[in-house]
């Protein structure tokens, strides 16, 4: 099963904002809208037009969850 399967991008972010903070996730993917006045809504809107960023938050996120004992439903 595709661990991406039916998650919004939105939904991705929220959960790596919540494990990580804003500053652990600027730490793991250097870009700039996680590291200078980070929101969601300014990362959704990065991520949308930069393919290469949001496939590295997008494996970010499925290493995340298969370190997780509860990973998100």
């Amino acid at each position: 099963m595709d661990p991406l399967e039916g998650k919004t991008l939105k939904f991705i972010i929220e959960y790596l904002v919540d494990k990580y903070g804003w500053e652990g996730l600027a730490s793991r993917i250097r870009i700039n809208c996680f590291a200078h006045e980070p929101s969601i809504n300014s990362s959704l809107t990065f991520l949308r037009k930069t393919d290469w960023a949001r496939k590295k938050v997008e494996n970010l996120y499925i290493k995340a969850i298969r370190m997780d004992d509860h990973p998100p439903k």
